[in-house]
């Protein structure tokens, strides 16, 4: 098996990192996805909008 990062053979055995070779293959996989290079298709997600605290206070209030 190759790891998906660097395409280097990767043991499978004992490889507390696999699929990935080694702990930098596995950030940089990581990395890639905090950063949104990578991406599950699907429906787009209809976001609320986001209440501050603020005016959630301001309107208890009232």
């Amino acid at each position: 098996m190759k790891c998906p990062t660097c395409n280097k053979r990767v043991e499978w055995e004992d490889n507390p990192f696999r699929p990935f070779c080694s702990e930098r293959c596995k950030l940089i996989d990581l990395g890639r996805w905090v950063d949104e290079e990578y991406r599950v298709p699907g429906k787009p997600v209809i976001s609320e909008p986001a209440v501050d605290d603020e005016d959630q206070r301001g309107s208890e209030s009232k």
